[in-house]
Order: C-alpha cells, then structure tokens, then sequence
C-alpha cells in the first residue's frame, strides 16, 4: 500500500492535540459570552463577486467547481469565505430586520484561504471573532470594549500574554496628507509590509508606488517607529508641527482609545504607529498583537473600526471587530508542546473486568458512572489486572475500577491508593474529572 503524504496547509491534531484545541475554543465561547456576545455561524460560501469587494484577495480564494459539468448555471461563481468578517456583512444585511442593534456577535468557524502554508499559516484554518455592528452609527466606546473582550479571552488560555497594538486610521491619514502624500490607501497597504520587509523597501516602495518624496518617505517611516504605552505617542506626533483636523480627531480617539483600555487592564493596549492593516475598509482604530516570546509568529488577533463595510443603500452598518488566528495559536503551543493535556483522553475511570462473564456488570458500573457526568471506558479485554492497569497507565486514565469479593473498589493509579466506593456517590477531584490544560514552565 502507498505511504500517504500529509496534505499541506490543513492542520489535523492527534487525540491529545484535540483535547487542547476543545478546551481552547470551549474557553473562547464561554468568554465571548461573558462579555453578551451571542453566537452565529455563517455559510461556507459566499459569491465570488461580495468575496473579491472588500479587498486584494483573488488569488487566495478557493472556487467550488462541481465534478459533473452541465448541472445549473455557473454565471454565480462561489468560493469558500476566507474570512468571517465579508460575511457578517452579508449576514447584516440580509436580517437586518430581525436583529436589535447594536448587535454583538461572536462566531468560531473555519475559514480557506489559497496562500503558501508556512509557519502558522494555513489554508484551512479556525478564526474567532467578535464584532459589534450598529445600524447608521456606532459609538465610539466599543472601540476600546472590543479589545479587551480578546485580552481577557486570550488571559483565560495557556498561552503567553498577549498584548494588544492599536493605531487609528485617521492619525495615519491625517498625517499622509498632511506631509503631502495623495495615496493615502497604498500608502497604508506599503506600510503594513514594515515588519516583513524593513524600512529600507518600504522608502524604496513609497518612491515608486506613491511617488513618496524622499522626505515624506522619512516621516512616513518616523511615524510608524513610535511605539507607547501611554499617551505620550500624542505629544511625539504634535511635535513633527502639522496641522489637520482629522490627525487631530485620530490623536484624541488613540489617547482615549490608550488610556481607557489601561485603566481597566493595566497594560493591555499598546499605542504602535506602524499598524495598518492593509485591508481598505477600515476606518478607525486598527488593532493587531503578538504572543510574547513567539513574535516570529506574526498577529495572532486582529482587527479595527469599519464604517462603510456594507450598506442596503438606506442604511449603513457600522462596526467594529477582532479575530482570533485559533490555528496559528494552536500550531505554535501543539506543536512545540507549550501546552499539553493532563492526560490523552477524556476518560476519567477505567471499569476493569474480571473475565468476559463479568462484563455485563462492569458496563452497568460504566452506565452508571457516565449518568453522574464522570467519563468512563470499560476495559476492552479481561487481560490480568497489571495489563489493565498498564492500558489506563499509558492514557493517562486515572483511576481504575476493580469488583472484588469484598465489594466495589476504586484505585488512584498513581498513588497507589485503593478504597471501597459506590457508583451512586464516588467522584474524582475536581481536578481529576476532565484533562486539564497545563503550560511548559519557563
């Protein structure tokens, strides 16, 4: 038989990996939660056309072609979504009348993106999402709450901090034009390359693709090297002596933006200039983060205020949002076993039989254990008991069930320790109920 090859780009964990990836996206909802968001799930597909309006993405989305050729009319190409943010705002649109505004929503679901794969980058992937969307406003306070809502949801996990980078769209537009720059969207596109390609090519792309005067290609660059923690970022940007009224108006959201995220987590928001993201429909503050020790990983939450991304041409529906790269996380902490399950699987007891006559009364042990919410798996052969207890060994089960001629025992396998109990009122520790995520110690 022929070796299967690994198909690149779609992740696939074994047991245990699994386990990590449930309680993570279990941890994400319950949170998302907390915070009054309620959940949805959008259609795999969208039409090729809304997919392509919202950005440079042709050459990433995946057609759906059927295998028999002739069946319907293929003038209404579909592609599988590549994100979750086109749509919501088709989501928006169609059931606007039926959703009370502002809505809150959050959505966990896979999404297909036609890039290389490399490190953290796949072509099916997980993202979480929040978004808060109001119909022809949306006030300005949300774009302080979205970003706390991922820091608290991304504390919960077993993961390194993470720490949100904000900027606004308007201090960066007001800036462009305010130094004479006309393509304030390439501009912004050629930007966002900072960090992969380094500031010499940035200079070299803003002279060739915005015709960037060497001038403007350095205060270009000077703005996007201040990085604060505070809102003193406001008093380096007054001091370069431009005058706008919308680089004002950004400057006084980033310092609200700033200060407000801060006083209710300390630390959790960071003022970087250099944030772009080069996704046109963004309008206000823009969001991007790292895990600290992995920032080779890139982003791994990101997003910004958009107040134009749909419209039915009466009304208009702004928002604001951030999504989650789940996998991206995932690969990193799975993959380098920076976070590992207490045990393989879900199973908290092993029900050990004696011989095969004995099964039946150790299924009905097993029955009634699982009525009491406790997972359980009966020994799938009535080898002798050391082989028994080597099979919930190499699992990780912790505790193995034994009927004696003295009655019902239960026996923590690692201690050793060995007591009568009664399938009616017997538990394991808290602890010891469901696998537990546990962190590599630095």
């Amino acid at each position: 038989m022929a070796k299967i090859a690994p198909l690149s780009g779609f992740p696939e964990w074994l047991p245990a990996g699994r386990l990590v990836e449930q309680e993570v996206l279990d941890t994400l909802r319950r949170t998302f939660e907390l915070h009054a968001f309620s959940s949805i799930e959008t259609r795999a597909v969208e039409p090729v056309e809304r997919l392509l309006s919202k950005g440079e993405t042709s050459k990433e989305i995946y057609l759906l072609r059927r295998l028999q050729a002739g069946e319907g009319n293929d003038k209404d190409e579909l592609g599988l979504h590549f994100d979750l943010t086109v749509p919501l705002a088709r989501y928006v649109l169609e059931n606007a009348g039926h959703l009370d505004f502002p809505f809150r929503r959050y959505q966990i679901q896979k999404v297909w993106r036609g890039e290389r794969p490399q490190d953290g980058r796949f072509r099916e992937f997980i993202q979480a999402d929040v978004d808060v969307v109001g119909q022809d406003t949306l006030a300005f306070h949300h774009e302080i709450e979205l970003p706390l809502v991922m820091v608290d949801a991304l504390s919960k996990l077993p993961i390194p901090r993470v720490r949100i980078h904000a900027s606004n769209r308007k201090v960066a537009q007001g800036f462009y034009e305010a130094i004479g720059i006309e393509d304030v969207e390439q501009t912004l596109r050629i930007v966002d390359k900072l960090d992969k390609v380094g500031p010499e090519i940035v200079a070299e792309l803003l002279a060739r693709d915005v015709n960037a005067t060497p001038d403007q290609a350095r205060l270009t660059l000077e703005l996007a090297q201040i990085q604060s923690a505070d809102a003193s970022f406001a008093d380096k940007i007054a001091s370069f002596g431009l005058s706008s009224d919308l680089l004002d108006e950004g400057l006084n959201e980033l310092v609200a933006l700033v200060e407000g995220a801060n006083a209710l987590i300390p630390g959790s928001v960071v003022a970087d200039l250099k944030i772009a993201r080069g996704l046109d429909y963004y309008t206000g503050s823009v969001y991007e983060s790292v895990m600290e020790g992995h920032e080779d990983l890139g982003s791994v939450c990101s997003g910004g205020r958009y107040d134009s991304l749909v419209s039915d041409g009466k009304r208009t529906f702004p928002g604001v949002g951030l999504s989650i790269g789940v996998s991206r996380i995932l690969a990193r902490i799975i993959g380098k076993n920076v976070v590992t399950p207490s045990r393989k699987v879900p199973t908290a007891v092993l029900v050990a039989v004696n011989d095969e006559t004995e099964r039946p009364h150790a299924e009905k042990t097993a029955f009634e254990l699982r009525a009491r919410g406790i997972a359980t798996e009966v020994s799938p052969s009535s080898a002798k008991f050391g082989r028994q207890i080597r099979y919930a060994d190499r699992r990780g089960i912790p505790f193995v069930w034994f009927s004696t001629e003295d009655g019902e025992q239960v026996k923590d396998i690692r201690s050793g320790e060995q007591t009568s109990a009664d399938t009616s009122t017997w538990e394991p520790p808290a602890q010891d109920l469901r696998p537990i995520l546990r962190a590599e110690e630095n």
